[in-house]
């Protein structure tokens, strides 16, 4: 197969297999060995439309749930650089600009994490559980939940979560969920963030994987953006990445 097809199958597969798997080819050693979690902290200005980098994370991780608590950024789970799940979670001070450990999580899986808001709560989903845990603050530490959440990409916009699946958004009440409209133009697109701005959500960055007519792996730099508000929702782009493109490990909004 040719490399790009192939990394898009190793992209599909479990990490707890890649140490079996770095034998298959050259191009599967390169991506196991490669850089893969990051320590990096970018932020964007939607109103100068600049980004600018922040102190590190303590620990580099991908795959990690990302979001904003008492205007304190949340982070939480995801995978390390030898592909191992972890539990350590850690928070930011934007007034300091310095990163401090909290509560690990009850559990780990070998999946990737998302961290949404609801409530003043925080909630770390592992992909393919119901499970949820919640933190309520930073001193009481995690607890678990069993919620029945559509799986996929999740946004919460004015405190209700948004959720892409098959091609579609979702608003998620409870246990009553309703289409809001289509998102059948990011079927192709993996790896992307997907936050909630104002009554807009926001999708950044990605790849575009192969294709049967073309087999090369596109990293993106776009941002789209979906008016939730109204009775018709409407997509419009934005002003694309300016440092970064390809694969988004971690996105939230902090108001300063």
């Amino acid at each position: 197969l040719p490399d790009a097809v192939a990394l898009r199958c190793l992209a599909r597969v479990p990490f707890y297999l890649y140490p079996k798997l770095e034998i298959v080819s050259h191009s599967w050693r390169a991506a196991i060995h490669g850089s893969f979690a990051t320590n990096e902290v970018w932020s964007y200005d939607p109103v100068v439309r600049r980004w600018a980098q922040h102190a590190s994370m303590i620990l580099p991780r991908a795959m990690f749930a990302c979001c904003v608590l008492e205007g304190k950024i949340i982070v939480a789970g995801g995978f390390t650089s030898c592909r191992k799940s972890i539990s350590q979670a850690e928070m930011y001070d934007h007034e300091t600009d310095v990163w401090i450990p909290i509560p690990d999580l009850h559990c780990t899986h070998n999946s990737a994490c998302t961290g949404l808001v609801i409530g003043g709560k925080v909630h770390v989903l592992h992909k393919g559980l119901s499970k949820v845990q919640v933190l309520d603050n930073v001193c009481s530490g995690w607890t678990v939940e069993d919620y029945g959440w559509l799986q996929g990409p999740m946004a919460v916009v004015q405190g209700a979560l948004y959720v892409m699946s098959h091609g579609l958004i979702f608003k998620q009440e409870k246990e009553v969920r309703k289409v809001v409209t289509s998102s059948s133009e990011f079927r192709r697109r993996i790896g992307f963030a997907m936050t909630g701005v104002r009554d807009e959500i926001y999708v950044i960055g990605g790849v575009i994987g192969p294709d049967r007519f073309n087999w090369d792996i596109k990293p993106m730099s776009d941002v789209d953006i979906l008016t939730v508000r109204g009775d018709r929702p409407t997509w419009r782009q934005a002003a694309p990445m300016t440092m970064c493109r390809g694969t988004i490990f971690g996105c939230t909004q902090l108001r300063i």
